[in-house]
């Protein structure tokens, strides 16, 4: 059984940073892809960066592009999320998400982890 685990969510102040952990059991890594996404209230969810390990591709939304940086780590099973220079707008919950096969920004996962609240104050 595929699960995924998101962490390290919080408050923090605009410029400050977070980063993210996604703990996964159930998969390899060679096989899955791994996004995250986000949702701020009202508003639908988005892509933000998603990777690939095996072929080593990674991709950011044009608006975190710069600021966020994903990664992975295979022996502990778990996809990084880096985020600095954080952003007010940045404010929501972010999720992390597992599909197999290609990497994209498309909320196309079929595994889904519970989401990490991160919020950051002006």
């Amino acid at each position: 059984e595929v699960q995924l685990q998101a962490s390290g969510g919080g408050l923090v102040q605009a410029g400050g940073s977070l980063r993210l952990s996604c703990v996964a059991s159930g998969l390899s890594f060679d096989e899955y892809a791994i996004g995250w996404f986000r949702q701020a209230p009202g508003k639908e969810r988005e892509g933000v960066s998603c990777i690939r390990s095996d072929d080593g591709n990674t991709y950011y939304a044009t608006s975190v592009k710069g600021r966020l940086t994903i990664s992975n780590d295979n022996a502990k099973n778990t996809v990084y999320l880096q985020m600095n220079s954080l952003k007010p707008e940045d404010t929501a919950v972010y999720y992390c998400a597992a599909r197999q096969g290609a990497a994209t920004m498309d909320p196309t996962y079929d595994y889904w982890g519970q989401g990490t609240l991160v919020t950051v104050s002006s």
